[in-house]
C-alpha cells in the first residue's frame, strides 16, 4: 500500500503538493515511494522528501546532500550496486536494503506536523509488515526515530533516540539510530562521515 498520488489524507501536504506542482510541473511533486526490494532484511527511514530533492525526482534521497552520504555508504557497504547520479534513472539498485520515509510527501520548511506524521504513520506500518524478512530498521534522525517506535506499537518513552543506540522492537528486528545524514549536521560536525559508518558496521554485523 502507497499514498495515491492526489493522497489529500494531510490537506497543507496536498495543498503545498499543488503548489509545487504549479510551479515546477516537470518534476514528481507526488508522494515519493518506497525504494528497494520489499524481500530486504534492512530499512532505511528518513524523516520527509527533500523539496528539490526526493520531490523532484521521486525516489528516495535522490537529488540532495542528504543522498550523497547515504547513497555512498550503502555502496560501501555492499547494499548498492551501480552508480549515484542523483536521478532516479541513474541505475542504481539496492542489495536487501529498502529506503522510505517517515512522511512520504513534502513538507513545508522540511517539517511535518504531528497529525501528518500520525497520518502518514499507517503507510510505514503497511511497510514494515510486508518486509517479512526485516531484521534492522535504521532511522534516520529523532521523528524518524519516534514514528519507527510507534509503528511497533511501543511507547516513545521507553526507547530513547541517541545516535548509534540499538533498540530490541521484538521479533528478531532491531532498530538502530543515527542522526540524519543532512547537509546541516555534516557541516556542523554533528554527524561525521565515521560516525555514519560506525552505524552501519553495527547494521552489517546485525544482517551477517
Amino acid at each position: 500500500m502507497k499514498p495515491h498520488e492526489d493522497c489529500d489524507l494531510c490537506p497543507r501536504l496536498a495543498a503545498f503538493r499543488g503548489q509545487n506542482r504549479a510551479q515546477f510541473p516537470d518534476k514528481f511533486n507526488a508522494p515519493v515511494p518506497s525504494f528497494g526490494p520489499e524481500t530486504a532484511q534492512f530499512l532505511v527511514v528518513g524523516l520527509a522528501p527533500g523539496l528539490k530533492g526526493a520531490n523532484f525526482t521521486g525516489r528516495p534521497f535522490t537529488g540532495d546532500y542528504a543522498g550523497d552520504l547515504l547513497y555512498a555508504t550503502l555502496l560501501k557497504f555492499g547494499f548498492a550496486k551501480g552508480t549515484y547520479a542523483e536521478h532516479a534513472g541513474d541505475g542504481l539498485e539496492l542489495v536487501n536494503c529498502r529506503i522510505t520515509n517517515a512522511v512520504r510527501c513534502v513538507p513545508p520548511e522540511n517539517k511535518p506536523i504531528p497529525q501528518e506524521m500520525n497520518t502518514c504513520r499507517n503507510f510505514l506500518e503497511h511497510e514494515i509488515r510486508g518486509m517479512k524478512n526485516l531484521k534492522v530498521v535504521l532511522s534516520l534522525g529523532l521523528i524518524s526515530h519516534n514514528a519507527v517506535v510507534k509503528t511497533f506499537g511501543e511507547k516513545i518513552s521507553g526507547y530513547k533516540f541517541a545516535h548509534g543506540a540499538t533498540h530490541d522492537m521484538g521479533g528478531g528486528v532491531t532498530l538502530i539510530d543515527s542522526y540524519h545524514c543532512s547537509r546541516y549536521n555534516t557541516n556542523t560536525g554533528r554527524l561525521t562521515e565515521k560516525m555514519f559508518e560506525d552505524v552501519f558496521e553495527t547494521i552489517a554485523e546485525k544482517i551477517s
